[in-house]
């Protein structure tokens, strides 16, 4: 794959360039395909990101109300910070979610954070513990990574089960760490690491 530290966020597509785009390949799991996301994919975007129940567990750049032109920002690759690997998670010939990996730099360049979301009405199924079972390991070899993490707000139990049926060990709790929709918040640390690479 390319360089992911490069820029050229403007001509991307959820934070791929159009580069990368090309050479990202599609991901096939059961009920479901990781693929880059496509301008055309804004209707679909909307219509499941537009929730509360999604936004609630995110990182505020994932909005409530999430309007037209959120989701045109993100398809523009305005959103996501250059390099960050992601994917929309397709079911049914429908963007439906996405997943991603943002790595570190210089010396943490070997780590990367993990980070996902699943539109409501696909929630109960299973579907986000087999998109991280497939993901995790291949982006961990795309790019090379020693260590995989991610953060999960103390009231996010299901993400926390995702994680750990994914070989995450939980690392511990950064205490009154998040301050959203004014309530504090602990956050609790995942990780999946390695040794060696392959």
């Amino acid at each position: 794959m390319p360089d992911r530290h490069a820029s050229g966020v403007a001509e991307g597509v959820g934070s791929l360039s159009q580069g990368e785009r090309a050479l990202t390949p599609s991901l096939q799991g059961d009920g479901f395909t990781l693929r880059p996301w496509h301008a055309d994919d804004l209707e679909s975007l909307l219509h499941h990101a537009n929730d509360p129940a999604v936004s609630r567990g995110l990182r505020d750049r994932f909005p409530y109300p999430y309007t037209r032109e959120d989701g045109e920002a993100f398809l523009a690759g305005r959103v996501l910070a250059p390099g960050t690997l992601n994917l929309a998670i397709e079911i049914d010939g429908h963007a439906c979610g996405s997943i991603g990996a943002q790595p570190g730099t210089s010396e943490r360049g070997h780590t990367a954070e993990l980070g996902y979301w699943l539109g409501q009405s696909q929630w109960g199924q299973g579907v986000m513990t087999r998109v991280v079972a497939l993901f995790a390991p291949w982006v961990m070899d795309e790019l090379r990574l020693f260590r995989l993490q991610a953060e999960v707000l103390d009231f996010n139990e299901g993400s926390a089960r995702v994680l750990l049926a994914n070989g995450f060990a939980e690392e511990g709790t950064a205490r009154c760490a998040v301050y959203k929709r004014g309530v504090l918040h602990d956050l609790r640390r995942f990780a999946r690491v390695r040794s060696k690479l392959p």
